[in-house]
C-alpha cells in the first residue's frame, strides 16, 4: 500500500474511464443500508449477525449488501473458524466516511470553510 506522499494528487485531471469507476464506487454510498454497514465497520471487524444487529437489518439483507461492498473492494473479509469477519477495506474509507458525515453536519448548520461577505441564505435560488 502506498504511503500518503506516494498517492497521486487529487487535483489532477481524471484519466480515461476513471470517472466511471469513481461513480460506481460512489453509488455504493447512495444506499442507506450500505452506509449503515460501512459506519458499523468503522473501527470494528464483525460477523454478519453482529452487523445485522448494529445496522438494524436482517442477516440476509446484510449478506446481499456485503456482496456488493466486497465486489467494489470497500469491505474485506477473513475466515475465523466457521464464520467470516468483515472490515473496511482500508483506512481511506474511515476518512471518507468521516468527511461525508462532517460535510453533512456543515451543510445542516450552514457552515462553510470559505469566508465571504454574503450570508448562506443569500445563495438560495
Amino acid at each position: 500500500m502506498p504511503r500518503p506522499e506516494e498517492h497521486l494528487s487529487p487535483d489532477r485531471p481524471l484519466a480515461e474511464g476513471e470517472a466511471e469507476r469513481l461513480a460506481e464506487r460512489m453509488a455504493a454510498f447512495a444506499t442507506a443500508s450500505r452506509l449503515k454497514l460501512l459506519y458499523a465497520l468503522v473501527g470494528a471487524e464483525l460477523a454478519v449477525d453482529d452487523l445485522a444487529e448494529r445496522a438494524g437489518m436482517t442477516s440476509n439483507a446484510v449478506s446481499q449488501q456485503l456482496r456488493v461492498l466486497r465486489h467494489l473492494r470497500l469491505v474485506a473479509a477473513r475466515r475465523d473458524g466457521r464464520r467470516m469477519l468483515y472490515r473496511l477495506h482500508d483506512e481511506h474509507l474511515v476518512h471518507l466516511l468521516a468527511s461525508i458525515r462532517h460535510q453533512l453536519e456543515h451543510a445542516d448548520h450552514g457552515w462553510t470553510d470559505h469566508t465571504t461577505d454574503s450570508h448562506p441564505d443569500d445563495a438560495r435560488v
